[in-house]
């Protein structure tokens, strides 16, 4: 009878091991897919970015023969969320047709961002805007409309590399002083450039700190007091 006692009270031991050890698998294996699903959602870019760019525009206007000159920017965004930006830039160019037309500008333009995969290193990124452009020592300007697209490789924690281009559009057609033809004058910008983050920001190592686990997060002790 003895016998009998100890092999049941072997048996439920055992039991009793392998349910726990499998419950706390499971428990292990669910709080690890969701601290990966939470550090995806956990914002890879700062709140703060200095821009810089260097490119080349071309203007779509009267003249036949456009040629491209250079066009340089620089510009401060500051990220509403993870996903929407505000983009404070200014841009410096020449428009030129061949051998009739070369002309300085500038602009002072305000964009919202949509970054359409903040969580990824690799995002593309759609933006629009206002804008006020000047001739150089602003002998004339113009208020106009820009819209463009992009995207935007994560270098370093710190350093995004971006490649975009932008459409620039008047409610004017003599900003290269020809009126011809029923269509305003318009231009477009292309460049290669540098977002540099700043201020609110997690790295990798404090970012996969800061991800509550159900380990972690489940103390039972807690859930009896």
């Amino acid at each position: 009878m003895a016998n009998n006692y100890f092999w049941h009270l072997i048996f439920i031991t055992l039991l009793f091991t392998i349910s726990n050890y499998s419950a706390a698998q499971t428990q292990e294996n669910t709080s690890v897919k969701v601290s990966k699903r939470l550090i995806r959602q956990v914002d890879l870019r700062g709140k703060n970015a200095l821009s810089v760019g260097i490119g080349t525009s071309i203007m779509n206007g009267d003249f036949n023969n456009p040629i491209s000159e250079l066009y340089y920017h620089v510009g401060y965004k500051r990220f509403l969320g993870s996903s929407f930006a505000i983009n404070f830039g200014f841009h410096k160019f020449n428009l030129a047709f061949k051998d009739v037309y070369n002309e300085g500008f500038m602009s002072y333009d305000i964009d919202l961002e949509w970054y359409l995969s903040p969580s990824k290193k690799l995002s593309p990124f759609v933006y629009g805007g206002v804008g006020y452009h000047a001739a150089n020592y602003f002998e004339t300007n113009e208020i106009k409309l820009q819209f463009g697209v992009g995207f935007e490789y994560l270098l370093t924690e710190r350093v995004g590399m971006k490649f975009f281009g932008n459409y620039n559009r008047f409610n004017t057609d003599d900003v290269e002083g020809l009126i011809f033809g029923q269509s305003d004058d318009a231009y477009w910008r292309f460049a290669i450039g540098l977002n540099i983050y700043f201020g609110n920001y997690l790295a990798p190592e404090k970012r996969q700190k800061n991800i509550p686990t159900i380990i972690n997060s489940n103390q039972l002790s807690e859930d009896y007091k």
